[in-house]
């Protein structure tokens, strides 16, 4: 008896193990039906980012379908910087890493800025570059 008392908290774990890997299963597949109509997209903890033409959509990962919801179009963007905790960064020369990772846009008909969360500075970097070169003006 007391061996088996000794592995209930093991026993504990895993099922916690599983019920975590199986929600961000979810996750994952309720992400993948959202992301279907979108030219690019992008899933990680924090958000997911989904762009199609030059409507920017982001929201938080659920079990269901991604949350809060905003959407907007890069027309309205007037400047993109990659924020890594609370200081802006050279795109360029990112950190290696930062503890909170956004990436900030702000609007050219508005006061208002919008914070996307990443995960990683590396990829909140290679989408700053590929959205700064969508908002840059044609010629």
């Amino acid at each position: 008896m007391e061996r088996g008392l000794m592995w209930l908290p093991l026993l504990g774990a895993f099922i916690w193990l599983a019920r975590a890997g199986a929600n961000e299963y979810q996750k994952l597949e309720a992400y993948k039906r959202w992301a279907a109509g979108f030219d690019r997209y992008k899933y990680d903890i924090y958000s997911v980012i989904g762009i199609k033409d030059r409507e920017l959509s982001w929201g938080k990962p659920t079990k269901a379908e991604p949350k809060d919801l905003q959407t907007f179009s890069l027309d309205r963007v007037k400047q993109i910087d990659l924020i890594v905790d609370d200081k802006s960064v050279d795109l360029d020369v990112p950190p290696a890493s930062g503890k909170k990772i956004n990436l900030r846009f702000q609007f050219a008909d508005s006061d208002l800025v919008s914070d996307i969360p990443f995960t990683e500075v590396v990829m909140a970097s290679e989408w700053a570059k590929f959205l700064k070169k969508a908002i840059e003006p044609v010629e």
